[in-house]
């Protein structure tokens, strides 16, 4: 999976967040969109999932290898999304919330759920509602759906947001483990959680 941006902006209102953006992002190699808080890094990480719009330009997932367009309609199909303001269905238990995101996008093979509660170390809180989690136990969560899912890309804005010092050594080491071959793009200002990114995308280079 390659993703374009064309020529791509977003304004809110009459105020430019990013302008005239041409970049491609390769399957395989992880990148960090970088900036200070504010500057639009989490805007341009919805634009490229598609939860947002661009007001200039275009977006496009091109499969490999001939470079065909994935239809607008499937982008969702092919990546992964956590994000510290993602909503969990909290009347559900952890083992209930992972079944049910399972229906709409299979696990990684030989996955399953009690090996995935496991890995993020929520054994005990298997059968309990997510209202009742923590805020660092619900980003474990948010980074389990996402980086488990069978999809080419993975988009993580901020994912060490509520982590203490044991989850954030867990989230590096799922992405050691179970991302390599990965499109992964990180929207951060905080380096421990970008390290491994080889290439960097600077927001501040796209103002108008």
């Amino acid at each position: 999976m390659t993703i374009s941006l064309n020529n791509t902006g977003k304004r809110f209102n009459r105020d430019w967040i990013f302008r005239h953006i041409n970049y491609q992002f390769f399957q395989g190699t992880a990148y960090a969109i970088t900036g200070p808080n504010g500057s639009g890094k989490s805007t341009l990480l919805q634009v490229i999932a598609g939860a947002l719009s661009a007001n200039e330009g275009k977006v496009e997932y091109l499969r490999q290898p001939n470079n065909n367009p994935v239809p607008a309609d499937q982008i969702h199909l092919h990546l992964s999304f956590a994000a510290p303001y993602m909503e969990l269905i909290e009347e559900m238990t952890l083992f209930e919330f992972l079944h049910f995101h399972q229906q709409f996008k299979p696990f990684i093979t030989q996955t399953e759920i009690p090996e995935i509660i496991r890995l993020i170390g929520l054994e005990n809180a298997t059968r309990k509602q997510i209202r009742y989690f923590s805020s660092g136990m619900k980003q474990r969560v948010k980074l389990a759906q996402s980086v488990f899912s069978d999809t080419p890309v993975l988009l993580l804005d901020e994912p060490c947001t509520n982590l203490d010092a044991a989850g954030i050594s867990l989230y590096q080491q799922l992405i050691t483990t179970y991302c390599k071959q990965r499109l992964i793009i990180v929207s951060s200002n905080d380096e421990a959680e970008y390290a491994f990114c080889s290439e960097q995308l600077h927001i501040s280079h796209y103002k108008s």
